[in-house]
């Protein structure tokens, strides 16, 4: 499968790590969808002419690696899961192909809108501290110290861009959850988040209507913590994990 993947994604033009400074997009819209990956051949085919590809040395497909904090009563967790508006993701991230390191606060607003800060980090460590910490207590009402790392949220990107409007487009495969106990796979699930400055016609979400590939998803974050932590109350998760479960088979091993 993922050979058929590469196979697919040769067809595209490519687009350099510089050259998507014009698409960074940290004030957006987000639009997800989940579906299996045996159909991503199909759609990435029906997707070269309209978009073009991320190419990082050579590679195609890119490796992120992502640690999220939480305060030790999983606060950020529970205040997605209640549907809160203004909430924050708090996390480092490693942008492994490209040797980059970031500390970034998300916060989604009371209008819908996805907005990111961060700043470079020469390491990723397990605690937030110095000009991390600075940023946090500048975007939030949190402070370092209320925090902890929870869980690593690990997978591949094909980050493709549109050739027309500004919209990137990020398929997520491979993904797996890692905490101190044990580490999670999930099999078969693609994951894809159309990123607009505002919401115009996309040639992917067209494709995903004209395929009966309805719209939703859950935080990458929230399903992480769902299948890590057996006890944490997810109750208004339950109607977005049902078409997850129906495309997913998990393996899960301890350490």
């Amino acid at each position: 499968m993922l050979q058929e993947i590469k196979n697919k994604l040769s067809d595209f033009d490519s687009i350099s790590l510089a050259e998507m400074d014009s698409v960074k997009l940290m004030d957006r819209t987000d639009t997800k969808f989940v579906f299996r990956q045996e159909k991503l051949p199909f759609i990435l085919e029906q997707l070269n002419t309209d978009y073009r590809i991320l190419e990082i040395n050579g590679s195609r497909i890119s490796r992120y690696e992502s640690l999220y904090f939480d305060t030790p009563s999983f606060k950020l967790y529970h205040e997605h899961q209640r549907g809160k508006l203004n909430r924050y993701k708090v996390r480092f991230r490693k942008y492994i192909d490209s040797e980059l390191n970031f500390f970034e606060v998300k916060l989604k607003n009371n209008k819908g809108r996805t907005i990111k800060d961060r700043i470079k980090q020469s390491v990723v460590p397990n605690a937030i501290q110095d000009k991390a910490a600075t940023l946090l207590a500048e975007k939030t009402n949190l402070h370092a110290s209320d925090l902890e790392p929870k869980i690593w949220v690990n997978y591949s990107r094909i980050t493709l861009v549109n050739k027309n409007s500004p919209e990137r487009l990020t398929i997520d495969i491979n993904l797996h959850f890692k905490n101190n106990d044990q580490v999670t796979h999930i099999d078969n699930l693609v994951i894809a988040e159309v990123k607009q400055s505002k919401s115009k016609a996309s040639p992917f979400i067209k494709l995903m209507k004209q395929n009966h590939i309805i719209q939703g998803s859950i935080s990458k974050y929230c399903y992480g913590i769902i299948t890590l932590f057996d006890k944490i109350k997810h109750n208004n998760f339950k109607p977005k994990l049902v078409p997850i479960k129906k495309i997913t088979h998990a393996i899960t091993t301890s350490y």
